[in-house]
């Protein structure tokens, strides 16, 4: 709390009543009620010392405490009242008086009478909310309260009146059964006048479709899907009826496909099934994939149960249940069981009465049935009233009837009943009355009928008398007359009654008989209007589904008004009831089991309300049971989980016992491959899968433990070279250095013999003398003596001179006895096995050594010897050449000795030529020095140059053999995962086919870093060529936007290309390196940015820029980014190869960290240098500096020109060596002369320079055509005005061009008469339609690398139009590939697996060799193999051979054949095309360029 502080004045003893220091005081009092008036009540007057100052400050200081005080409370009130909603809140201000209490009691009267107006408004409002409609607002309120408080209570008077008659309406409808009650909610309008309007109408045809409905919920309910709603229905009871049938539909199929794979795991033992329930989604689909089992082994306790039932229901009660049962079907067992014991009691006692009483006639009988109860009970004493009931009617109206028959007409029946017996009551005491009446009258009736002439049949009653006799005779007189009235009459009633309200009484009759006839005819129109009413509105509501009719029936009252009142009701009612089902029916069937029927509803829509969330909560439970095993078995990956679902029975039960056992076994399963995995990645590959498996799992099982032997054999192959090339480089480093050919020897003995496990050994050199070459022994190993051993062996004597003469291996198995001995201190023993190895360099033979050993060499010790003796071979040589040259160095030095003797002699003799001799010596010694520092040096270099020779020899081998070994696995790899991830067959799931996407995205990268290593090698080992050649640099800014734009727009980046003006439009330089080097950098500033922009700009370097040692112009190209950048400590690091800036950006971004390191090595050939600036989290700059060389100093190619230049050409065709390819687009350097630039880059290194001309008009393309020949002309189909067809045209009018082959390819889609026109062309001139751009860019390729135009062979031979009525049966260049047959050339199964998988998926017929030579027998076996897939590297016969071999073969002479390797070193295509390939493809092979690849060379479908 602030005070307000100044310093505190002195005051002046003599002069203390002016107060001359009182202006600062008064100023902080200023200030204090200056800020009290503000509405700072923080504010507070100190103490100064002075009594009214202090006094003053007391009361300010109090005063502001209270406002303080009085603001937080009254803020406390309104935030609690206002904002937060808490009514009831009352300020509580001590201390407080006069206005201010005055303020503090109005705030809290206010909010006082708020909450009270608030929580009365609040009350009435939540009543209504919850249905209570007796409450009103009875609060005193003014103004707009008031208002709304008399608008909620005349709202409430509404809602209750309407309420009591929709509930009076839906009671007697819905409750009681009373149809025709109406709503009648007076003095409403609006909202409230329809709502009452739609109350009143009908449901009654409802009740067929309601209880349909619910029948089939409840079976469903209990497991029962065989029933469906077969009522007629239409509108939203029709779409309810087909939503549950869809439901039922969908489960019973569910249900179908869940007991036919639980059959086959849980029974029949066969995995792999699946369940396909097509068309389900939500749970249902979760739960499919989920369950996909099911073992049902109820069947026998359900039929019998079944059997007993439809014997009651068939009225069979001597049939019980046998079958043996447990548990709830043990009970249910029993229960029904019971139930047929009842029913058979009291069908015998109920059979028994009936018997009596209505067989027998003895009336009074009772049916007693023991140990009843329920409804069997109350069914025995319904039996039993209706029968006393019955006796005593029967017994009343007898005794009646028999006065009656005595002519007793005084006796009525007076016993009660009702129903048919009160009718029988009522019309016999009538009949009485009337009889009575009619004995008086029967007589005077008789005469009038008699008189009128209206005679009639006769009554012949024997043994009648008195009263009857007279009443027989004059009845007979009347009986004849009323015959026709009565029947006419009776007949239109009967119809009425039927139902059929067509007829009418048309017969002739007179007074009451007359007026009778009117009024049944009367009374049948009525009929007929309501009936139509009621039908309509019947049809409407039950049949149409269009709720809300009503029926109008005009002129009606009494009971037809009564009955049309009755028809317009309680539809309203069921509606939202049948809505309500519909919306949880249809969620049911969409697999959504978390809605409920909430709608009220009694009688039997209660009962179907209950059944259906009954069913709701059972699905719920169990999908979530289902879902949570299936979640941790196979997404957290926690086994042995088992599902619980309480309460169920039935179809849910067995479901929930397959989910468990098909966890379980799953469980077994995965835990057993999990472990071999374990053991596997731990380097233990001695394990292997045992579990029992079927069907797919069963195959996983098999390929994981082929995969773990092939690791196995892999990883042993592996360390046998290790060895070997260990023991190589060992071998040869301990021979370095050592110029004595014997302790060389004895160090190759004492390494060599213990590591190939031999026990002796010897070691011979080679020496010439007077013409031939003799063997000396130098050294041996484990000999006795070396007296017992031959010293000097001649060329071809013995093994150890054939092998030297032969200079090749010769080994000895099983020597005999006493050929040699193997000896220690405790013994000898003859060796089993001799191996004699020549000593070879440059094919001459320099020694030979012998080993001997107790045990068979093995085939890796024997690779170290052939590969030893190479490399002793070589020491060998540069030890005898060193020591040759010792000799002459020694014999030069004698010679200089001499000289220096007869030096001294000729200046002793000579004076004058002594300081021209002393001169001469000096320069003697002088080049002695020089030649001993020259020979030291040459020796040094020769060792260098050997040792470089040689590494580099097993650097190239070890390349090529890695890069054949990592394809050859990459290729199946890439097939197989491609054709999964295709999923012809529709059977694998969407996380599968993501799982093959991932395998071959993966697959790809390798191969990309494959290849990017195999570039590193070939930089190292100064193998990278470079090819300098004029370009244009708007060429290389096009393929670079083009290239790169789709990449950063993908990313939301801003990409730009610029160059300035004083940047030559023309560059000479190797443009493919050029364009690599662009890419490398421009791809890791997209991959590196992930917001931004990234540019490059090309400008010409400044001066301070320019490389060290670089003099003349140099072009910068500068690519910038905005993406992460570079710590500045990692900038050296990042041209290093396998570097990147830190660990995380590999994690992060991937890579290999070769790209720079290339691009920079690259870069150095070019005669450039690469710099790189950067700032952490800021952005990089990679700036490319190269020379500009000139343009006359290389052979500009010939045909480079843009279209503009193309009349000025030369007429002359000089350039008849070079390859050129013609290309005719719109743009003058547009996406087709790119990609053709592209293609020729490629062939650059192999086929020379290559010539791409653009032209855009026909006229143009004829003259580059004459003017000299091209290899191929590529056509933009899409050119405008039919350009296209006019450089077509053109083309075939000219006889010297109608051979040239033309490459087309449309950039926007044909119409189908384009596509017509195209084929025609195609039939008549070489001609191919290429959509594909990769297919255009190889068929590039293909026609640049031919020798001639012709050589190559079209993708479609010409051939005769199709039928003009026939037109669906045009084809395309890309025919069908079902019905041929491809032969594979292949050792490597896997292989064999992958390709055979893809080709025959396309329906291709495929068969297979392992090498060349059974190829060639298999090409001669079967006449109909049309295109071979050869592999290169295979035993016994290679590719190559294989292809030269059937190119010998004439009628394999055009065969096409494809060279399928994994060798893709520099050199190996043109070797696979110069044996006699047709096309060349290398592993991994990709899918779609394979299928390409065949399309170019099968011939056309067998029809």
């Amino acid at each position: 709390m602030a005070e307000i502080r100044t310093a505190q004045p002195k005051r002046d003893a003599g002069r203390g009543s002016e107060r001359e220091l009182a202006d600062p005081r008064l100023q902080q009092l200023l200030a204090g009620l200056t800020a009290v008036r503000d509405g700072d009540f923080g504010t507070r007057l100190p103490q100064v010392g002075d009594e009214l100052m202090d006094e003053i400050a007391a009361v300010f200081n109090g005063m502001v405490d209270q406002l303080s005080v009085f603001t937080s409370e009254v803020t406390r009130v309104a935030t609690e009242v206002g904002t937060e909603g808490k009514l009831g809140g009352q300020a509580r201000v001590p201390g407080v008086s006069g206005t201010w209490a005055d303020l503090t009691d109005s705030v809290n009267a206010m909010a006082g009478n708020l909450t009270a107006q608030v929580r009365d408004i609040a009350q009435v409002a939540t009543a209504v909310a919850k249905g209570d409609l007796s409450q009103k607002i009875t609060v005193d309120v003014q103004g707009e309260i008031l208002e709304l408080k008399e608008t909620i209570n005349t709202m409430v008077d509404q809602l209750s009146s309407f309420a009591d008659e929709v509930t009076r309406v839906a009671r007697e409808v819905g409750t009681e059964g009373i149809l025709g009650g109406q709503a009648e909610v007076p003095g409403v309008s609006g909202t409230w006048k329809n709502l009452t309007t739609s109350v009143n109408f009908m449901a009654g045809n409802l009740t067929d479709q309601v209880r349909n409905i619910a029948q089939v919920t409840t079976a469903v309910a209990r497991g029962d899907l065989s029933q469906k709603i077969m009522v007629d229905a239409r509108g939203e009871i029709l779409e309810l009826k087909n939503t549950i049938n869809t439901m039922v539909d969908q489960l019973s199929s569910f249900a179908d496909e869940v007991t036919r794979v639980a059959r086959e795991v849980g029974t029949d033992g066969r995995l792999g099934g699946q369940a396909q329930v097509p068309g389900v989604g939500g749970t249902w689909r979760a739960l499919t994939d989920s369950v996909n089992f099911m073992a049902g082994n109820l069947t026998d306790q359900v039929r019998s149960i079944a059997s007993v039932a439809t014997a009651v229901a068939d009225g069979d009660l001597s049939q019980k249940i046998t079958v043996d049962a447990r548990g709830e079907i043990l009970e249910l067992k029993n229960t029904i069981n019971t139930m047929v014991d009842q029913l058979s009691a009291f069908a015998d006692e109920v059979t028994r009465v009936a018997r009596e009483v209505g067989t027998e006639g003895r009336l009074g009988g009772q049916a007693d049935v023991k140990g009843v109860s329920g409804t069997w009970k109350a069914l025995t004493e319904s039996v039993n009233v209706m029968a006393a009931n019955l006796t005593d009617q029967v017994r009343s109206i007898a005794e009646v009837t028999t006065a009656v028959a005595k002519g007793d007409l005084s006796q009525k029946i007076r016993v009660d009943a009702r129903g048919e017996i009160l009718e029988l009551k009522e019309t016999i005491n009538t009949m009485v009355d009337q009889l009575s009446a009619f004995a008086d009258e029967v007589t005077r009736v008789a005469r009038e009928v008699g008189t009128h002439g209206n005679l009639g049949g006769q009554a012949n009653v024997r043994g009648v008398s008195g009263t009857w006799k007279d009443l027989t005779d004059n009845v007979n007189v009347m009986a004849s007359n009323l015959t026709s009235q009565v029947r006419s009459i009776a007949q239109v009633a009967s119809s009425v009654a039927q139902g059929d309200l067509s007829k009418k009484i048309t017969v002739e009759a007179k007074g009451e008989v007359a007026a009778l006839a009117d009024t049944i005819n009367t009374m049948v129109d009525t009929l007929g209007a309501f009936a139509d009413e009621v039908t309509r509105v019947a049809r409407e509501v039950g049949t149409e589904g269009i709720l809300g009719g009503q029926a109008r029936v005009p002129n009606v009252a009494g009971t037809w008004k009564d009955l049309t009142d009755n028809v317009n009701s309680m539809a309203n009612n069921l509606t939202n009831q049948v809505r309500n089902i519909a919306q949880v029916t249809t969620a049911v069937a969409d697999g959504d089991l978390t809605k409920k029927i909430d709608v009220d509803a009694r009688g039997e829509i209660l009962e179907l309300k209950t059944t259906i969330n009954t069913m709701v909560d059972t699905l719920g439970s169990f999908a979530a049971e289902v879902t949570r095993v299936a979640r941790e078995v196979g997404s957290e990956g926690r086994l042995g989980g088992q599902a619980e679902v309480e309460g169920v029975s039935g179809t849910w039960k067995r479901l929930t016992e397959n989910v468990n056992e098909l966890a379980g076994n799953l469980t077994r399963q995965v835990r057993a491959i999990a472990e071999v995995a374990s053991a596997v990645a731990t380097g233990d590959l001695t394990r292997s899968i045992s579990v029992e498996a079927q069907g797919e799992v069963a195959e996983l099982k098999d390929n994981i433990n082929s995969m773990v032997r092939s690791l196995r054999e892999t990883t042993h192959a592996n360390q046998e070279q290790d060895w070997l090339k260990t023991n190589l480089a060992r071998i040869a480093g301990l021979m370095q250095g050592h110029r004595d050919l014997a302790t060389v020897a004895e160090l190759v003995l004492d390494e060599l013999v213990p590591l190939v496990n031999a026990q002796q050994g010897t070691f011979f050199l080679a020496s010439g003398q007077n013409g031939s070459t003799r063997l000396r022994l130098i050294a041996s190993y484990g000999a006795h003596s070396t007296e017992e051993l031959r010293t000097e062996v001649e060329l071809g004597q013995t093994l150890i001179g054939q092998a030297a003469r032969t200079r090749r291996p010769i080994i000895v198995d099983k020597t005999p006895p006493g050929y040699v001995r193997i000896s220690s201190s405790l013994g000898e023993a003859p060796p089993v096995n001799l191996v004699v190895l020549p000593i070879l360099f440059e094919d001459r033979t320099l020694g030979v050594i012998e080993l001997a050993s107790f045990e068979r060499f093995t085939q890796a010790q024997r690779d170290l010897l052939d590969q030893l003796g190479e490399t002793i071979g070589v020491n060998v040589n540069t030890i005898v050449a060193s020591s040759r040259t010792d000799s002459l160095l020694e014999e030069s030095q004698r010679l200089a000795a001499e000289l220096r003797v007869q030096q001294e002699e000729l200046q002793r003799s000579n004076a004058e030529l002594a300081e021209k001799a002393a001169l001469l010596a000096r320069q003697n010694r002088d080049i002695e020095v020089k030649n001993t520092e020259i020979e030291q040096a040459r020796r040094e270099i020769e060792e260098r140059a050997e040792q470089l020779a040689l590494a580099s020899k097993y650097k190239s081998e070890f390349l090529a053999n890695m890069s054949h070994e990592l394809r050859t696995p990459l290729n199946s790899l890439l097939i197989l995962a491609k054709l999964l991830a295709q999923n012809p067959s529709r059977n694998l799931t969407a996380k599968q086919v993501e799982y093959a996407e991932v395998i071959h995205s993966a697959g790809s990268d390798l191969l990309q870093m494959i290849n990017d290593i195999l570039d590193l090698s070939k930089v190292e080992a100064g193998r990278m060529d470079i090819h300098p050649e004029p370009f244009a640099l708007n060429q290389l800014l096009d393929y670079v936007e083009a290239t790169f734009q789709p990449l950063t727009a993908e990313k939301g980046l801003t990409f730009a290309v610029t160059a300035d003006q004083d940047v030559p439009r023309e560059l000479v330089t190797d443009q493919q390196r050029l364009r690599q080097v662009l890419r490398n950098l421009l791809s890791n500033a997209v991959k590196f940015t992930d917001h931004g922009r990234v540019e490059l700009r090309v400008r010409m370097a400044r001066e301070e820029e320019l490389p060290p040692g670089t003099s003349g112009p140099v072009v910068a190209f500068a690519v910038t980014d905005t993406g992460i950048g570079i710590a500045k400590e990692n900038l050296s690091a990042i041209f290093a190869a396998f570097q990147q800036a830190d660990g995380t950006t590999s994690r992060r971004y991937g890579g290999t960290g070769l790209g720079l390191s290339i691009s920079n090595e690259v870069v150095y050939r070019l005669g450039g240098e690469i710099r790189a600036e950067s700032e952490l989290g800021e952005g990089s700059t990679f700036t490319l500096f190269l020379p500009l060389g000139r343009a006359e100093s290389v052979p500009a190619p010939a045909a480079a020109e843009t279209e503009q230049a193309v009349p000025e050409r030369e007429n002359s065709r000089e350039t008849h060596g070079k390859r050129q390819v013609l290309v005719v687009e719109a743009a003058g350097t547009g996406l087709l002369s790119l990609l053709a630039s592209s293609a020729a880059a490629d062939l650059a290194d192999t086929h020379g320079t290559v010539t791409v001309a653009t032209v855009s008009t026909a006229e143009q393309a004829t003259n580059v055509l004459l003017s000299r020949p091209h290899h191929c002309v590529v056509l933009d189909l899409s050119l405008p005005e039919g350009g296209a067809f006019a450089v077509l045209d053109a083309l075939a009018d000219h006889p010297d061009l109608r051979s040239v082959p033309v490459l087309a390819h449309p950039s926007r889609k044909l119409t189908p008469e384009q596509e017509a026109l195209v084929q025609t062309r195609a039939a008549m001139q070489p001609l191919e339609l290429l959509p594909s751009l990769d297919e255009l860019r190889e068929r590039i390729a293909l026609h640049l690398s031919a020798d001639q135009p012709d050589d190559v062979i079209p993708l479609t031979q010409p051939r005769p139009l199709p039928s003009p009525t026939r037109p669906g049966s045009d084809r395309s260049v890309h025919e069908p590939l079902r019905g041929h047959k491809v032969l594979i050339v292949e050792d490597d199964p896997r292989n064999v697996f992958a390709l055979r998988g893809a080709l025959e998926s396309y329906g291709l017929d495929v068969r297979h060799a392992v090498n060349g030579r059974k190829g060639i027998d298999t090409l001669l076996a079967e006449d109909d193999i049309e295109l071979v897939l050869m592999d290169v590297m295979m035993p016994e016969m290679d590719g190559y051979a294989a292809t030269a071999a059937i190119r010998e073969i004439p009628r394999f002479a055009d065969m096409p054949i494809i060279a399928v390797t994994a060798k893709a070193m520099q050199g190996d295509r043109e070797k696979a095309l110069a044996s006699g390939a047709s096309d060349y493809l290398t592993k991994p092979v990709d899918a779609q360029e394979l299928l390409d690849c065949l399309r170019r060379w099968l011939p056309e479908v067998r029809a």
